[in-house]
């Protein structure tokens, strides 16, 4: 059966014309519809009309792929409506005012309703708890994941949108050793890429905080690249690097149209976007002008997958230094570089096979994680129990790896920092030191040329080693801030201690073991073999 552009047969816009355009059968010359409500009843016959949970409205074809169509904008309703109206009556035109009387209408349909999630790249399947990635095709394909394995379904069960920064991601296939073929492409060791694979893997669980991954190397070390391949992986973009984002709304522009994003060459990051970054580990929010409608109000939300490129890890602001993956990487030496062109070719040869080995770790993954117990529960604890999982499954390390290295993260990251520094230096002196935040300053040696971020009075002092606490309690001190001065103007007590572990596993946290011991799934078992 022929059918139009947007899905609608042929049959169905004869149907339309007679019954809309005022001259069908028994029709006496009446007053024929407006151009809006004939927009609107086009709408009504082919769509279905949501609002978001963020408060966004939305279209969705009754006969096509589960994809919600924002209702104006680039490729949204607005568009494919003026084309169908045209389609339908002869090549008459809908003019503007008629297009934004029957925009309007159906965003009140919209609201009539109760609010849907709608997902951008993964989801979770409301049914039975399945995640879901969407391909990004023009045909609305996804890939399921369950505990049991994965699968290519015409028709994803999740609601998704899209955006113009999402590219399409190539079929899935087992084909061969795909993790091997994706590390033959990398410039780093064997622990560090299973720590990569594992990230990769927790990249396609959306409820969980994912760390940001961070590729760390001097220049030539092919930093810019890898993060580009790892980044294509799990949500291909004509953009996959980004440059630093200016304001927090240029930020949220990006973080909005991406699941996944990565920062080049981040040498500085200034507070606010420091925060921001943390925002989209955890899932923080702030509601805001609308960006992207022509709502009052929007909430701008930020959970998403990020990775940064970097020379010097001692730039990062302690806060943000606790949610990061780091992966050092190796210099390439000339004999063993490939051109761009090579890198490319070799890299879209092995991404099917490379996709196909990651849905089925994540599989397995899914299938054990509900046993997993964690002992200890460090930061980024579900991404913690993500690495043991994958730890039992291929009988790797990656979680004892992940937090050696975040420790030594956190020490280059207060190294990085003046104050922070300073801070570390009087304890250890002292063993113990207790005051206020005007004392502490004064205690401090005040730097010949004073850091753009060293405290400028006790009240931003106090802020500071608040905001340090973190990074302190890695290296083994502590702050306690609950007491007050006595007197009348009660101060603030900060006590600043050397605590030293009896247990060395207790001071190392990479000598401790995290989980219980559960009977290791060897290679080559099938998600529906697992316990």
């Amino acid at each position: 059966m022929n059918t139009t552009p947007d899905g609608m047969n042929t049959m169905d816009v004869a149907v339309n014309r007679r019954r809309h355009d005022g001259r069908g059968a028994g029709d006496d010359g009446g007053k024929k519809p407006s151009a809006a409500s004939r927009l609107v009843a086009l709408a009504r016959e082919g769509y279905r009309f949501v609002m978001s949970t963020d408060g966004r409205p939305y279209a969705v074809a009754l006969d096509g792929p589960n994809l919600a169509l924002p209702l104006r904008g680039k490729a949204g309703l607005r568009q494919r409506l003026a084309r169908l109206y045209a389609d339908t009556y002869d090549g008459e035109v809908a003019s503007q005012s008629a297009l934004a009387d029957a925009m309007t209408v159906l965003e009140g349909i919209a609201e009539s309703g109760d609010p849907v999630p709608v997902s951008l790249r993964v989801g979770t399947d409301p049914a039975g708890g399945a995640i879901v990635v969407d391909l990004g095709t023009a045909d609305g394909r996804a890939v399921v994941v369950t505990a049991t394995g994965w699968q290519v379904v015409d028709r994803s069960p999740v609601l998704f949108r899209r955006s113009g920064a999402m590219g399409p991601m190539p079929t899935p296939v087992l084909d061969g050793d795909g993790l091997a073929k994706l590390h033959g492409l990398l410039n780093m060791d064997e622990p560090t890429f299973r720590q990569l694979a594992a990230w990769l893997v927790a990249a396609w669980i959306p409820h969980i905080p994912h760390p940001v991954l961070t590729f760390k190397g001097e220049q030539g070390t092919g930093k810019s690249k890898t993060a580009e391949m790892v980044v294509n992986l799990i949500d291909p973009s004509p953009a996959s690097k980004r440059s630093q984002p200016r304001d927090i709304k240029a930020w949220a522009a990006q973080t909005f149209n991406s699941w996944a994003l990565c920062l080049d060459n981040v040498s500085t990051i200034p507070p606010w976007l420091s925060d921001t970054l943390c925002k989209a580990v955890t899932g923080d929010g702030i509601v805001d002008r609308a960006l992207y409608t022509d709502d009052d109000v929007v909430v701008l939300t930020f959970r998403r997958v990020l990775a940064m490129t970097t020379i010097d890890a001692g730039a990062l602001a302690g806060d943000l230094a606790e949610r990061l993956l780091m992966l050092d990487l190796q210099l390439i030496e000339e004999d063993r570089r490939r051109t761009e062109e090579e890198l490319n070719g070799a890299f879209e040869a092995v991404r099917p096979a490379v996709l196909g080995a990651l849905f089925d770790l994540l599989a397995c993954v899914l299938a054990v994680l509900p046993s997993v117990r964690l002992e200890a529960m460090p930061r980024m604890a579900d991404f913690a129990r993500v690495l043991a999982a994958v730890d039992q499954v291929m009988e790797w390390s990656t979680l004892d790896d992940y937090l050696a290295t975040s420790a030594n993260v956190a020490t280059d990251a207060l190294e990085g920092d003046p104050f922070g520094a300073a801070i570390a230096a009087l304890v250890d002196q002292a063993g113990t030191w207790q005051g206020t935040a005007a004392q502490l300053l004064e205690a401090l040696p005040t730097p010949l040329v004073r850091p753009p971020n060293w405290p400028k009075d006790a009240t931003r002092a106090g802020g500071r080693v608040k905001r340090l606490a973190p990074l302190l309690r890695s290296i083994g001190i502590t702050v306690d801030d609950t007491q007050r001065s006595p007197g009348k103007q009660r101060h603030r007590l900060y006590i600043l201690s050397r605590i030293e572990a009896a247990d060395p596993a207790a001071s190392d946290p990479a000598q401790a073991s995290l989980w219980p011991e559960v009977a290791p799934i060897r290679e080559g078992r099938t998600p529906s073999e697992l316990p």
